[in-house]
């Protein structure tokens, strides 16, 4: 698959106001359609650390850099990060491009003693 191809990727690194992780995630559901309905939008996760108190990780996949810079400076967008900005007390984005992506094996054993066997 060329460079061409691959997802333009987003991660946003959240840290909570502490006890406003239940709001914070009912009010990121919410307000989540904002983004996956562009039609650059290729899909959103949202992940909690087990190893950070408080701190959570946004993944959004794009079509390319230029239409989510697009989306990044729309009302829409300005929007949306005003639903959520009240529960952040500190926060980062980095940009990349996918340069691969592995499956599962759709072959491989079941049971983890059997992978282990087979390697």
């Amino acid at each position: 698959m060329g460079e061409a191809t691959q997802p333009f990727r987003v991660m946003l690194r959240m840290q909570i106001k502490p006890g406003m992780e239940q709001d914070f995630e009912k009010v990121w559901r919410d307000v989540g359609a904002s983004v996956t309905s562009h039609p650059a939008n290729l899909g959103q996760w949202l992940s909690r650390s087990l190893d950070e108190d408080g701190v959570y990780y946004i993944v959004s996949d794009w079509v390319d850099e230029p239409r989510f810079r697009e989306f990044e400076t729309s009302r829409r967008h300005l929007d949306h990060r005003r639903h959520l900005h009240p529960y952040r007390s500190d926060g980062s984005m980095t940009t990349m491009t996918v340069v691969a992506h592995l499956t599962a094996d759709p072959g491989a054993p079941a049971a983890h003693d059997d992978w282990e066997a087979a390697g």
